[in-house]
């Protein structure tokens, strides 16, 4: 089987669920012939990303949420405007995105939730199916519970992410829990995706605190409980443009630039983990047995905050008030079931997209009439 990915860029959740699909992939004999990542300048494609992918990878302009001017929440109207004057380079990249989808020989497109391929898949039609993998899908599960502020939101984020999947063959909900599949909307729930050097990092139970924070500006709700209490060590990995590899605010407290490794190896050691609220990053803690402080940037990430508190997973703030993480610490208690469940990942996820394209190479046999289900427009 030959596969091609195409990976919205935004964040780190989407990049390293790609590069732990194409090693599971590669192990089960498949081949990814190629990554097309979504990008904008709002964001650069992590060195990580591009050192550790074994196919070769292009990017291609893509809609973006934009930073509030405090650099920290998403910005709507300013994303709005923004995007509605891209529009003309989104219809050309729609058109590239065609093009290396035919040219690529691939039997099967992998849309990790990035909104140019479903639409390419609806007006353009490549002819090659698709299947669409992300945590964001379990939001369309009838049995996913969401948090009950912010109803207009969630409107959009729904409205969007139907747009990423349109004629898709499947959609892999990833979830932090297991759940029936709903075939009626083509939905299957399948374990986070983790890359190997996730669960093989060695942990400890350091005397320090990691973070990761989306958007830069949220380092000063960071410096302020650090100016606050200021003997407690702590490393925050964030994403600002310009600056050193690593910059010491003081002897207790650095920001990086986001390194995979380098991140991974402070979360496997630390005593507490704060976010943004990211889904990938927040199973990697639970994997590891961190407890966790979700500071959510945007909708999704208030979803994603929500369910993980729900499992005990953590707790959720408007601010980086780290006391509150010290303080759950104490009760925390590891989920042993959340591992067992992220083990199963690569049996679930491999055998659904070969069951895919096994269903699609008979739907083209002479003798069949099944006619292959695709996900709509809901």
């Amino acid at each position: 089987m030959k596969v091609l990915f195409v990976v919205q860029g935004e964040g780190r959740g989407h990049l390293t669920q790609a590069l732990a699909l194409e090693k599971m992939l590669r192990d089960s004999g498949h081949e990814v012939v190629g990554i097309l990542v979504g990008r904008s300048k709002a964001r650069q494609v992590p060195r990580f990303f591009m050192d550790q992918a074994s196919a070769p990878v292009q990017g291609f302009p893509s809609p973006n949420f934009l930073p509030s001017k405090e650099n920290q929440r998403v910005g709507i109207g300013m994303s709005v405007v923004y995007n509605i004057m891209k529009v003309p380079q989104y219809m050309a990249a729609m058109h590239f995105l065609y093009r290396q989808i035919k040219k690529s020989g691939a039997d099967l497109v992998i849309n990790f939730y990035e909104i140019l391929t479903g639409l390419t898949n609806y007006f353009l039609r490549p002819q090659v199916p698709m299947v669409c993998i992300g945590h964001q899908y379990l939001f369309l599960h009838p049995e996913y519970e969401f948090p009950g502020k912010h109803k207009a939101s969630q409107k959009m984020m729904l409205a969007f992410t139907r747009a990423t999947c349109l004629g898709a063959r499947r959609l892999l909900a990833l979830s932090f829990r297991h759940l029936a599949d709903d075939d009626a909307q083509g939905i299957s729930v399948v374990p986070p995706l983790l890359r190997q050097e996730a669960l093989d990092m060695p942990r400890h139970h350091g005397d320090y605190i990691t973070g990761y924070i989306l958007n830069a500006g949220f380092s000063e709700s960071v410096m302020e409980w650090h100016r606050q209490n200021p003997g407690y060590r702590m490393h925050f990995f964030w994403d600002k443009q310009g600056v050193d590899a690593t910059t010491c605010i003081d002897e207790t407290l650095s920001f990086h630039r986001i390194d995979d490794l380098m991140f991974l190896y402070y979360l496997a050691n630390c005593k507490a983990y704060a976010t943004t609220g990211g889904f990938e990053s927040v199973c990697e803690a639970m994997y590891m047995g961190k407890p966790v402080m979700m500071v959510p940037a945007h909708v999704e990430q208030e979803c994603n905050a929500y369910e993980a508190s729900k499992y005990g997973a953590g707790v959720v703030g408007e601010t980086f008030d780290l006391s509150r993480l010290l303080a759950f610490r104490h009760e925390y208690e590891e989920d042993v079931e959340f591992r067992m469940w992220v083990n199963k990942a690569e049996m679930m996820v491999v055998s659904r997209l070969e069951s895919v394209l096994e269903q699609v190479e008979q739907n083209r046999r002479p003798e069949s009439f099944t006619v292959g289900t695709t996900i709509s427009a809901r």
